[in-house]
């Protein structure tokens, strides 16, 4: 849980930094913050078995950055850091949380016009002062007006890809602290919603007491906010509210489907329960006072005439019927995906060598791998030409030749222009393996004119894939609008792809956009994006976003093998 705590404050200084015009640092302190929020090791365990030295072994963590990591692990704050803060009087961290706001613009607001928090940005815009700046205008000032607007939406809710390492902490801490025979996360978290509110967790002990004192005197928590028998409830040091229960063996099935939920999925099982006589509880299924079924989830459903519903699907969107009918489509495994054809290496954006990811990939089992560096004019991104899509040409051959046992493609990920055309020419996308066309700007288009976009990087010949296709970040910049009926149709008429995006705060496509892809015949991808190896491991919400829309393996193109994945792209 460190880990966060840790990227935040490295992120905050490379934006202060940069506000402050100083040259390089941000960019390493950006890099090694990117590296360490990424991280599936708890930084704190690190420092704690290896030290500052094992710190400097973190990519991108030189002497400097690893000192005031270990200060923050120490004294729990960094004073460079605070320092920094006091120097420049403005909440950089809410002004960046607006979408179309870096530190640049924070800079040149608060010079020009005094803007020191994200009311001020929005008293400025209101009056008309923003579109009055130079190089700034109408258009400008009506995004961020509509970019602070969409902010104050937000619900407080965390990102799934935040609270599962809080949780998986959590589950192992008590593990080796308490006595516990069995022990689970439950609610919207189980359900692998994109973002959960607080989280459950279930326990069995014989030693409920011993298993309350052990989770309410742990290190992260922050404030205990009730403590009982069978209930204790916590806020931790990241905000995340945690509530546990201890629940009998007996019970077990019915309590973990009782609080994974959700809401209208339990009220419907519990009237068909009624129809049968019975009465369903977070304790089992009742006839009288006599228990028929509650140990187990399966042993439940069945009692109840059904098939057993997985977690993800328990939304009250049509499951029900077809489990009573016994029609549940076979969800696509966490382990069915055969390659990633997604990820960024030092040759653009990404942190780390080529062969460092490829050798990743070769760990966690894939048989194949994209990798699909930006191109063209994208200088955020750091773009290849075409001359440099041929260096990296050898490089791809060279790591392919010198790991056994994955295949490594070369793909590229290419901007998608205001018209529709793409931002390289033909003769450098022809001899790609898989070409992956996305918006990176413009994003406030309107429906008519991004679905315009979207079909014509489809109807071009090299475009296999439209990645992350509505263009949103979770929580920051709202999706936009596209014709969904026309994307689809378009995307069987060109076997042109559409992805779901793993990134946690991307999520791209949604779940109901999925389902609703699904439902009219499209086939998709999953890829991560990933920009350092440890990435990868975001492909598990990628695939719970394909099962929460009801995905078979069949319906995503890379759980093929690679004969049959080239095939499928043409």
């Amino acid at each position: 849980m460190e880990n966060s705590k840790i990227a935040k404050i490295l992120f905050g200084i490379a934006d202060l930094l940069e506000m402050k015009e100083v040259e390089f640092k941000p960019r390493a302190y950006r890099k090694a913050a990117q590296t360490i929020e990424a991280m599936s090791q708890d930084i704190a365990g690190i420092y704690k078995q290896g030290g500052k030295k094992a710190l400097d072994e973190i990519p991108g963590v030189g002497a400097s950055i690893s000192e005031k990591i270990e200060e923050i692990l120490k004294t729990g704050k960094l004073k460079y850091y605070e320092k920094l803060r006091k120097e420049t009087p403005v909440d950089t961290e809410g002004l960046m949380s607006i979408e179309g706001m870096g530190p640049k613009k924070v800079k040149r607001l608060y010079k020009e016009l005094g803007v020191k928090s994200v009311k001020d940005l929005e008293r400025a815009a209101k009056k008309g002062r923003i579109k009055k700046l130079k190089g700034m205008g109408q258009k400008v000032e009506a995004e961020l007006l509509e970019a602070v607007k969409f902010s104050k939406k937000k619900t407080g809710r965390m990102l799934l890809g935040s609270a599962m390492p809080t949780a998986e902490e959590l589950i192992e801490v008590l593990k080796k602290t308490a006595k516990i025979d069995k022990i689970e996360a439950a609610g919207s978290f189980r359900r692998w919603m994109e973002t959960i509110g607080d989280l459950d967790i279930l326990v069995v002990s014989k030693d409920p007491a011993g298993v309350m004192d052990a989770f309410t005197s742990l290190k992260s928590v922050s404030k205990v906010l009730a403590k009982g028998q069978t209930k204790s409830s916590v806020r931790l040091g990241n905000g995340l509210q945690v509530d546990l229960r201890i629940v009998d063996m007996s019970s077990w099935g019915s309590a973990l489907m009782y609080f994974t939920g959700s809401k209208t999925h339990n009220i419907e099982l519990r009237k068909i329960a009624i129809k049968k006589g019975w009465k369903l509880s977070e304790y089992g299924v009742f006839k009288g006072d006599k228990q028929l079924a509650g140990k187990t989830e399966d042993e439940v459903y069945k009692k109840l005439g059904m098939q057993f519903v997985p977690p993800e699907m328990r939304e009250n969107i049509g499951e029900i019927e077809l489990a009573l009918d016994g029609k549940l489509p076979s969800l696509v495994g966490y382990n069915d995906i055969k390659g990633d054809l997604q990820f960024h290496t030092k040759w653009s954006d990404g942190t780390e060598t080529l062969e460092q990811m490829v050798r990743k990939g070769k760990e966690l089992g894939y048989s194949y791998m994209c990798v699909t560096d930006h191109v063209g004019t994208l200088k955020i991104a750091g773009g290849l030409d075409e001359k440099a899509l041929k260096k990296q040409a050898k490089e791809i051959a060279a790591v392919d030749n010198m790991v056994d046992g994955i295949a490594v493609l070369q793909g590229a990920e290419v901007n998608i222009l205001a018209d529709g055309t793409l931002d390289m020419p033909d003769s450098a996308l022809k001899g790609l393996d898989v070409v992956i066309a996305a918006i990176h700007s413009g994003f406030r288009g309107g429906r008519e004119k991004q679905t315009k976009r979207v079909l014509g990087a489809m109807e071009n010949e090299h475009v296999d894939i439209i990645a992350h296709p509505t263009g949103r970040v979770i929580g920051k910049r709202a999706a936009y609008d596209l014709d969904w009926q026309k994307v689809f149709d378009k995307s069987k008429e060109t076997k042109t792809y559409l992805e779901i995006n793993a990134f946690p705060d991307r999520l791209d496509l949604s779940d109901m956009n999925t389902h609703a892809a699904l439902k009219a015949g499209c086939k998709l991808v999953i890829n991560t994006d990933a920009h350092h190896s440890s990435h990868f491991e975001n492909m598990k919400f990628g695939v719970g976003t394909a099962r929460r829309a009801w995905a078979r393996k069949s319906d995503i193109l890379n759980t093929l093998p690679l004969k049959k994945f080239m095939k499928a792209i043409g």
